[in-house]
This record gives structure tokens, C-alpha cells and sequence, in this order.
């Protein structure tokens, strides 16, 4: 059973002032996944602080609960013809693990579609790592479901 959170849940866009806890919380995700960041993944994290650098492409959040900073996420803005307009991927969602379990997650992802539908966006992706089921059975319950296709990458 899943505790109530109690407080509410708040996403704000995180500033240059902010990019110390981001950077912290960002590395903490990376490592729970299985893929630290190098320099580069760091340095395009910072640069997608409001007033800094990429923030029009991927503007960062950072989630708040009850007076501190428990996580973030990003959306990585792009376009798509076929889905008639502007597209987001949930490049990083994050909560530390303290929080995890009380009904913040489904807030987080909430808060990120309402970012998103502010930012005129049409459709959302994102992707959740195999292992990880309780993840993607939550996405699934928000509506997020598996393509017929394939994601592939290729690093230049």
C-alpha cells in the first residue's frame, strides 16, 4: 500500500542557482541506472537551467516536497510532423529513493504532461529501462504505452 504524500508535490524550473543540487541529483539517477554521467552529460544538464543555455530545448525542473528539492525532470523539446506539431521526450525523471513509494511519482509524471500541454505539446514519449516494472507499470496507468517501433540510437 502506497502512503499519502500529505503535502503537495510542486515543479518549478530550475535556475542557475539551482544547477548544484541538479547536478547532484542528476548524478544520483545516472549511477541508480547503470550510466554515470561524463563531462558532457553534465555540462548539457547545467546548460538546461532556465537563463542559462538549452533551457528552450530542454527545460529542467526541479521537484519539491515538503521545503526541499526530491528530484527533477527534463523535457527534451522537439517537432514532429507526423504527430502535427511539437513532441517532448522525458529525457530524466528522478526522485531520491527517501520519497519514493508515497504516490509522488504519478505527481511527478502529472506534472511533467502539464509542463508539456503549457508548452503546446502533442505528443510525450519516454523510455523506462527493462528492469525497472514498477516504473513502466506506472507510465502505463498515465496513459504512456508501447510503440510498434524500435528506439535506436546512434552517438556522433
Amino acid at each position: 500500500m502506497t502512503a499519502p504524500a500529505l503535502s503537495p508535490l510542486t515543479a518549478t524550473l530550475a535556475r542557475p542557482d539551482d544547477i548544484p543540487v541538479l547536478l547532484a541529483l542528476a548524478r544520483a539517477f545516472h549511477v541508480e541506472d547503470g550510466h554515470p554521467m561524463d563531462a558532457a552529460a553534465e555540462a548539457a544538464t547545467a546548460a538546461s537551467v532556465h537563463g542559462v543555455g538549452d533551457a528552450a530545448l530542454a527545460p529542467t525542473y526541479l521537484l519539491r516536497w515538503r521545503g526541499g528539492v526530491v528530484g527533477y525532470f527534463v523535457l527534451s523539446l522537439g517537432y514532429s510532423p507526423e504527430h502535427g506539431g511539437t513532441d517532448a521526450f522525458i529525457d530524466d525523471i528522478y526522485l531520491v529513493p527517501e520519497v519514493r513509494g508515497r504516490g509522488l511519482g504519478r505527481v511527478a509524471v502529472e506534472a511533467a504532461v502539464a509542463a508539456a500541454r503549457e508548452r503546446g505539446v502533442r505528443v510525450m514519449m519516454l523510455e523506462v529501462e527493462k528492469h525497472n516494472e514498477r516504473a513502466y507499470r506506472l507510465y502505463e496507468s498515465l496513459g504512456f504505452r508501447d510503440t510498434e517501433r524500435r528506439l535506436m540510437r546512434r552517438y556522433l
